[in-house]
């Protein structure tokens, strides 16, 4: 991951990285084509909503815990977080404006 303004999510720091604030995380694996398509347009929301928003990336593969808990099936999938809850999901390939208004909609 190019971007310092992407946080990289793990099983073991989930819960704290989302309890504050609005927090994308985006649930990927390296072998999912729609997931490295997507990725160049997270990591540019990460520097766009710098200092507003957390972007993240979960590595399903990786951290197999979380995405069980919210019953991730497809990837590409964001979550988006507002003060710990989940407030809004996105599944699939999806257009940077399309993620842009579901983070704008929970500022």
């Amino acid at each position: 991951m190019a971007s310092d303004k992407l946080k990289t999510l793990t099983d073991s720091n989930f819960d704290q990285e989302i309890q504050t604030g609005v927090v994308l995380v985006d649930f990927w694996a390296e072998w999912c084509g729609p997931c490295r398509r997507i990725a160049p347009i997270v990591e540019e929301l990460a520097g766009q909503y710098d200092g507003r928003a957390t972007v993240g990336k979960l590595n399903v593969d990786e951290n197999p815990n979380v995405p069980g808990r919210f019953m991730i099936r497809g990837i590409p999938t964001l979550l988006l977080f507002k003060n710990g809850q989940l407030a809004d999901t996105l599944v699939g390939l999806a257009p940077k404006e399309d993620i842009a208004k579901m983070i704008d909609k929970h500022l």
